[in-house]
């Protein structure tokens, strides 16, 4: 592994705190990948082999069930997936795939079991990160609960925009039938969503947003930093 990404993978909060040498024996089996686009990581319910980490590119998270497929979250650079179940020994629960090129390090899950249970600044720091994710989990279930499809589509414009800089036009991060997916719609429903959004001054062009009202489409969608911020 090149020194630039071992001194990144050290930055993250997982690894940030631990002891030098448990840091180095547990990056002493890991080992980086380059993947192309469209190729599955890992496939729900096999054994957690490894962790990953996303040094470049993106990953999808998605499960199927009776011929069904929906998009979990999306994994970006620089970031680990799956954690829990590296840490409880489990079968993934989740699959994943690449949705561009990119570049993974794998560690073996074994040797992360082994250094939380020796290094207490480790073991904090994924109590941390899983109590983070919990927090996202019952976000999202307020979200999909709370809300109808057109409020969800609306929050989730609002969380693009201030991640794209706050401007009244920017572009979606992946396609309409992915958006859909993780909103929990049909395409079908997607499409009725946006022009639904029209008389609140939200104009689409392929995967351009434009908001052309930001107060009226706040007052629809009354955004909740309880529900919207996944920060905390």
């Amino acid at each position: 592994m090149p020194d630039s990404e071992y001194r990144d993978i050290r930055k993250l909060d997982l690894f940030t705190h631990m002891a030098d040498d448990n840091f180095t024996s547990l990056m002493r089996g890991a080992y980086v990948q380059n993947f192309p686009a469209q190729i599955e990581l890992i496939t729900e319910g096999e054994p957690s082999d490894f962790l990953h980490i996303v040094i470049s590119g993106s990953v999808d998270l998605f499960s199927s069930w009776n011929g069904r497929e929906t998009s979990m979250a999306t994994v970006r650079p620089i970031s680990t997936f799956i954690l829990a179940a590296t840490i409880k020994d489990a079968p993934y629960l989740m699959s994943a795939r690449t949705l561009e090129k990119s570049r993974i390090a794998l560690i073996p899950s074994q040797d992360v079991r082994a250094i939380f249970d020796v290094d207490s600044n480790f073991a904090r720091a994924i109590v941390t990160e899983l109590a983070q994710c919990y927090r996202s989990v019952i976000k999202a279930q307020k979200d999909l609960k709370l809300r109808t499809s057109l409020e969800r589509l609306a929050n989730y414009l609002l969380r693009q925009q201030r991640h794209a800089g706050g401007g009244a036009a920017f572009e979606l991060d992946f396609e309409k039938r992915r958006l859909a997916s993780v909103l929990g719609m049909t395409p079908e429903n997607l499409s009725r969503a946006f022009k639904g959004l029209q008389p609140y001054g939200v104009t689409v062009t392929g995967t351009r947003i434009s908001i052309d009202n930001q107060a009226d489409l706040e007052r629809f969608a009354k955004p909740n930093p309880l529900i919207d911020d996944f920060s905390t």
